[in-house]
């Protein structure tokens, strides 16, 4: 069985960037808390990073959306928390998010499957309210976002993650990880293309990723805007949207040209709008 290890409060207790023989600096966690405006909530309450593709698993060379997102906490460094539910807690997705995070942040992670050669953190449902009550981040990887759903209901995560969002923490994510912030959106949680109308709802809108990375991502979504489907939030693998309260404060990427859109019905018409976009890498 593979040892857990977690990083606890400014200290250097073990955490899973150990079992992936990372450097052993990164494990030494007894830094510094910085406190960013932590009494204003309304200045980070309902923070959400959406993004259509990239970030550490798709785009391990350029941390740009990764930073950004750090760079959101209201302390530095960051406590994030790891919900890769919907790959179903893929071991190989949880090492690569270690990769990525340590040394420059407190990371661990939260899983719900428990196979004997890597358990279930926390070891129980009751336990999840306090692990992630004490983040800064929540980064939620891609997968199957209908499964992630069912999964969350049933141990209660989607409370927790909106009382996580009321107070004050950033949630983030790609694919799935975006589109679960929404009403509902596309998906390919059922083996093709189809809409998805329970997601968390903490943003009044549908929404696409991976716009520019499958042909017929556009023409779905389209065709369920137009049958009556609510519109909302197209973005392409690279590009994110970033919301405050609920409302679109800026639409940001990691490399040029990344796109990211309004799709909604005017009419009888579907429009399109390509929205501006701020290049992360841009000086």
């Amino acid at each position: 069985m593979i040892g857990r290890r977690r990083c606890a409060r400014g200290s250097a207790e073990d955490n899973r960037a150990a079992e992936y023989q990372l450097n052993p600096a990164h494990r030494d966690h007894a830094v510094s808390v910085t406190s960013v405006g932590e009494g204003d909530v309304s200045t980070h309450q309902g923070q959400i990073v959406a993004m259509g593709g990239g970030g550490f698993s798709m785009e391990p060379e350029n941390p740009l959306l990764d930073d950004f997102v750090l760079s959101l906490s209201r302390r530095q460094p960051a406590r994030i928390c790891f919900l890769p539910t919907a790959s179903a807690d893929s071991p190989a997705y949880v090492a690569s998010f270690y990769r990525a995070f340590a040394g420059r942040s407190i990371p661990t992670d939260v899983t719900t499957f428990d196979p004997t050669a890597f358990p279930r953190h926390p070891a129980r449902t009751g336990d999840l309210q306090g692990v992630l009550a004490e983040q800064d981040v929540i980064y939620v990887g891609g997968g199957n976002t209908a499964n992630l759903l069912a999964i969350w209901r049933a141990h209660g995560i989607d409370r927790i993650l909106k009382n996580a969002w009321l107070g004050g923490a950033v949630l983030a994510g790609i694919s799935a990880g975006m589109l679960c912030w929404f009403r509902g959106g596309v998906t390919d949680s059922f083996g093709s293309l189809a809409a998805l109308n329970d997601g968390l709802g903490l943003i009044d809108a549908t929404a696409c990723p991976h716009y520019d990375g499958e042909a017929e991502r556009s023409p779905a979504y389209h065709r369920l805007v137009a049958g009556g489907f609510q519109g909302g939030f197209a973005a392409d693998a690279g590009a994110a949207f970033y919301f405050r309260g609920g409302e679109l404060v800026e639409a940001v990427s990691s490399r040029p040209g990344a796109g990211a859109y309004r799709v909604a019905l005017v009419g009888e018409d579907v429009v399109e709008s390509r929205l501006d976009v701020r290049y992360l890498g841009g000086g």
